[in-house]
Order: structure tokens, then C-alpha cells, then sequence
């Protein structure tokens, strides 16, 4: 139990900080270029998935 309210209490502190940061121009850019990044990687995981999905499919015909 005394886990669990760490893990909630760090989460919590951590939206807050998020929060506080994002109100700054700065840190508008950090998240920005942040979701960015992430964004292009989920992408390329996606076509990586994909690419070898249809590699796959096309070795058992």
C-alpha cells in the first residue's frame, strides 16, 4: 500500500511539474518538439510493423 501511494504521489507530482513547465514558452517547445519525437517513432514502428506484416504474408503464398 505504502508503494502504490508513492507510485500515485509521484504521478501526481509529475502532471503538476508538466503543468507548470507547459506554462512557459520554453517548455511549450520542449513538449512540442517532445510529441513530435514521439509521434515519428510511433510512425516508424507502425511501418516497421506493417513492412514486415506484408513480408510475412507474402512468404506463404
Amino acid at each position: 500500500m505504502k508503494t502504490f501511494f508513492a507510485l500515485v504521489a509521484g504521478i501526481a507530482l509529475g502532471f503538476f511539474a508538466a503543468h507548470q513547465i507547459n506554462r512557459t514558452e520554453q517548455g511549450q517547445r520542449f513538449f512540442s518538439d517532445l510529441d513530435a519525437k514521439a509521434r515519428e517513432f510511433g510512425a516508424a514502428v507502425a511501418d516497421g510493423y506493417h513492412a514486415r506484416e506484408a513480408e510475412l504474408r507474402s512468404d506463404n503464398d
